[in-house]
């Protein structure tokens, strides 16, 4: 543990998080031995710290380190820029250059955000790190370089790989030593201590007294998400620092410096462009299984019928008939009247409420077995085309917005070109 505390007083790490002790013993432990290795983190959590704690403990300290940032560099240059390039190899190479793996020679090089890279700089990479063998942009000549190479990246790079956007073979060979930097919210106390450390050297900067948080303001610091981790730690600590009067730092006056606080940082549903497509399809299968839902409710009906003109002889109960009647009576306004049919002869009246329905008792004799039970009540089959039914919704849809089509197919829920193809393909334009 002591030497632990040393390393982080000679390199500035502030923190007593499990997490961050373990990725520090890493770096120390690794550092004698030539192992590639990658660092893992989000963004703003101290990642460029690691590589050099591992040089300044390695064989090679004595040697160059280079960083690389290689998302700041263009692809059109990344390849010039890490294997240099000869004089007249593209437009503008007025004379030849070293890379920064040959001037690295004996040294360590550090690739930040190493998943930027294109896929034909990780072919020339993976060369690199298998071989110790490069050419210069421009050149057929084979040069060796010996470097220890450490990476970093802030995205889920087994993803990139699954995605085709990382080389496989390359991650196995960069991952031999993974270390994790843990994100600022997971480090609790960690979090003040960091808040003191900033105010101090800031108050040293500006000449003024440190801020300091007080009881409800500690917790909103451990509390709060920390999207930008140590970076936007700092970078909040030094506005309150300068801008507020009071020293003492309060909840409300924390909060009016952290995006997004009170919000809940839950999912937001995104449709993509293949789901857009398929909505109009989602919603012709809806009106279809309606459509069939209609049409099994008149089979049920003529299904009763029979079972009623073919039973046996015998009583229906007068909940059985209540049933009946409510079944062949659907469709009318909840709480309303509306002209009842008379399936068993009853003389129900048109203006009789549901819930007053009188007992109805129903027998079945020889000479009822003759008597043909009707429905008074004339079934009109609606039409099951969804093509129909299509050409009736862009109808309405005209008709509703006085002709315009863009209104029309925002109605719609489709494209303007989709409604302009349909209006045309119904003749709906004449």
């Amino acid at each position: 543990m002591k030497d632990l505390q040393s390393v982080k007083q000679r390199f500035g790490i502030i923190g007593n998080h499990e997490g961050l002790n373990r990725a520090i013993d890493i770096a120390v432990q690794v550092a004698p031995t030539d192992l590639s290795v990658l660092i893992t983190g989000e963004s703003g959590t101290g990642k460029e710290v690691f590589p050099q704690v591992i040089h300044t403990f390695s064989l090679r300290k004595h040697g160059s380190y280079i960083a690389v940032n290689c998302g700041a560099i263009p692809e059109g240059t990344i390849d010039s820029e890490l294997f240099g390039h000869e004089k007249g190899a593209f437009t503008g190479a007025t004379d030849s250059r070293k890379g920064y793996f040959e001037v690295a020679h004996g040294g360590t090089i550090f690739l930040d955000e190493v998943a930027e890279l294109p896929l034909s700089t990780q072919v020339r990479l993976l060369r690199v790190l298998e071989s110790g063998e490069f050419i210069r942009v421009g050149s057929s000549k084979v040069q060796k370089t010996d470097v220890r190479v450490i990476t970093a990246t802030n995205v889920d790079i087994v993803q990139a790989v699954n995605s085709g956007r990382f080389r496989e073979d390359l991650f196995y060979r960069l991952n031999t030593v993974p270390i994790r930097v843990p994100p600022l919210r997971e480090r609790g106390e960690d979090i003040i201590l960091l808040f003191r450390k900033f105010a101090v050297d800031f108050a040293e900067r500006y000449r003024m007294p440190a801020i300091r948080p007080d009881g409800p303001a500690r917790d909103v610091l451990i509390n709060y998400y920390w999207p930008g981790n140590v970076r936007q730690l700092k970078n909040i600590t030094e506005q309150i620092s300068v801008i507020e009067q009071d020293r003492e730092v309060t909840a409300p006056m924390l909060t009016r410096y952290l995006p997004d606080f009170q919000s809940g940082r839950l999912p937001v549903p995104v449709r993509t462009q293949s789901e857009e497509k398929g909505f109009g399809s989602e919603r012709e299968i809806l009106y279809k299984v309606l459509f069939d839902m209609k049409s099994d409710m008149h089979d049920l009906k003529n299904l009763v019928f029979d079972m009623l003109s073919s039973g046996e002889p015998g009583n229906l109960t007068e909940s059985g008939a209540r049933a009946l009647r409510n079944l062949y009576n659907q469709g009318s306004p909840e709480g309303g009247t509306r002209p009842r049919r008379n399936i068993f002869n009853q003389g129900v009246t048109p203006e009789e409420p549901y819930d007053q329905s009188p007992p109805v008792h129903v027998s079945y004799s020889p000479a009822r077995e003759s008597r043909v039970i009707e429905d008074t009540e004339e079934v009109i089959e609606e039409s099951l085309s969804l093509t129909d039914r299509e050409k009736e919704l862009i109808k309405k849809a005209l008709t509703k917005n006085n002709g315009k089509r863009k209104l029309a197919a925002g109605e719609l829920g489709i494209s303007e070109r989709t409604l302009y193809r349909k209006i045309k393909e119904y003749g709906l334009d004449e």
